[in-house]
């Protein structure tokens, strides 16, 4: 199946801090982190098979796929209950603990974004908190356990900086995916304390998270779903 992508900022203006988004917006987020996690599938896999299962990349393409299916037809619903199925779709698809982690996150984005059909960067700001207390109240994880939440919480606070500088809304998403990616390097020196990594103790020390890496794929496709010129986050050298 082809991918529903269009081009640009699917309806927003460019540098407008009020722009409208709705739920072309996020199919385009969708479908462009769709196609960030299955380019980077096999450097996503290679990540986890040194602290983890080895699936992480399989895993998420293959729940993306079937999100981006359940898309189909989906054009005319409220970006909220468009999130939710996402969310669905993937805890229902991607195994191990990405699957609850980012379905969780997605549907709880979902929920705050309600069954209105517009909504503006300010509601994707609480959508997107809510989305991350999702994610850590399931995976009980913080800013150092070498994580999702490792690359979320400084992409969602550089976000945050962004809009309240009045940077405009695709500035705001630049730095927001500019510091998930920060945050992802920052994991590579760490212990991990969560997760199957956690068994290894030290060993997993040297080794940067595939979670983080695929959270700040995450945050480069709104970027480009805003209308940036994201890189592709966690690209191998």
């Amino acid at each position: 199946m082809r991918e529903q992508r269009s081009k640009g900022a699917a309806g927003t203006a460019a540098g407008d801090g009020e722009a409208s988004l709705g739920a072309a917006f996020v199919i385009q987020w969708v479908n462009e982190l769709a196609s960030a996690v299955r380019d980077q599938r096999d450097y996503l896999t290679q990540l986890d098979a040194a602290i983890g299962d080895a699936d992480h990349g399989i895993n998420l393409d293959r729940g993306l796929r079937a999100a981006v299916a359940k898309l189909e037809g989906m054009e005319q619903e409220a970006p909220g209950i468009i999130l939710e199925a996402v969310g669905t779709a993937l805890t229902f698809t991607v195994g191990g603990a990405a699957g609850p982690l980012y379905g969780s996150g997605f549907r709880d984005l979902g929920r705050a974004l309600g069954s209105k059909e517009r909504f503006g960067p300010e509601d994707l700001l609480v959508a997107l908190r809510s989305g991350l207390g999702a994610i850590q109240k399931l995976g009980a994880a913080a800013v150092g356990d070498k994580t999702i939440v490792d690359a979320f919480v400084p992409g969602l606070a550089a976000f945050e900086r962004g809009l309240r500088a009045g940077a405009g809304w695709p500035a705001a998403a630049t730095r927001a995916r500019q510091a998930a990616e920060d945050g992802m390097r920052a994991t590579v020196p760490l212990q991990a304390r969560k997760g199957r990594a956690s068994y290894l103790g030290p060993r997993s020390m040297g080794h940067q998270d595939p979670g983080a890496t695929s959270t700040a794929l995450l945050f480069s496709a709104l970027e480009r779903a805003a209308g940036g010129t994201a890189s592709a986050a966690g690209e191998p050298p």
